[in-house]
């Protein structure tokens, strides 16, 4: 699974730091089970029994507004999957697929590899220890966050995932990128980044 910035600071619920735990994939079976995509560390602490959650979903939804309780967590097959309070069937699972679940969180904890997103704004961008911009805003979507990154007087996003933000330092006031080529500048016609003008690929 990509990384995500799980920590959040939005007044999602009266004015709460909420935390962003996972989504609901597919509705499992006949007893109201869903697969969930997983944005914590620690699911099994997440998800007991009795754990609220507030949804993100579409306003046309009939969960709209509303919340679940956790009745039951488990590992099927390998994948996650929980039961919900008053979801007892199959349809109603279906009626909550690509729902996102938030929980409210305590202002001083902290989950490995994650941050509030004002911890993020404003850091330098650095790549190859240059300062090549600075995080605007960040922009959360159900497969992957985005680091949105102003550089002079473009905005770039950026994938919020290990492989391209390797390093969050808040206290140093930076992150670390290492982008894919053709990610913060145009890259060269192909033309142009062939032989030479004038050799002669045959001597």
């Amino acid at each position: 699974m990509s990384r995500t910035t799980d920590v959040v600071a939005k007044d999602r619920n009266q004015g709460k730091n909420q935390l962003r735990v996972g989504r609901l994939v597919k509705a499992h079976g006949l007893k109201g089970a869903l697969k969930l995509e997983l944005y914590t560390d620690n699911p099994e602490r997440r998800f007991t029994p009795g754990a609220e959650f507030t949804l993100q979903v579409p306003e046309a939804s009939p969960w709209h507004g509303k919340t679940v309780t956790v009745r039951e967590y488990r590992v099927m097959n390998g994948n996650p999957v929980v039961f919900l309070n008053d979801v007892d069937d199959r349809e109603g699972a279906e009626t909550l697929v690509r729902a996102i679940l938030w929980i409210d969180q305590d202002v001083d904890e902290v989950e490995d590899d994650a941050w509030f997103d004002h911890q993020l704004v404003g850091l330098d961008v650095v790549r190859d220890e240059v300062v090549i911009g600075k995080v605007a805003r960040v922009e959360h979507f159900p497969a992957q966050d985005l680091l949105i990154v102003r550089a002079g007087e473009a905005e770039i996003l950026v994938p919020f995932v290990k492989a391209i933000v390797p390093t969050v330092d808040v206290a140093a006031g930076r992150v670390i990128v290492t982008p894919p080529p053709g990610l913060f500048e145009e890259l060269p016609d192909t033309a142009d980044a062939g032989e030479p003008e004038g050799s002669d690929a045959s001597e």
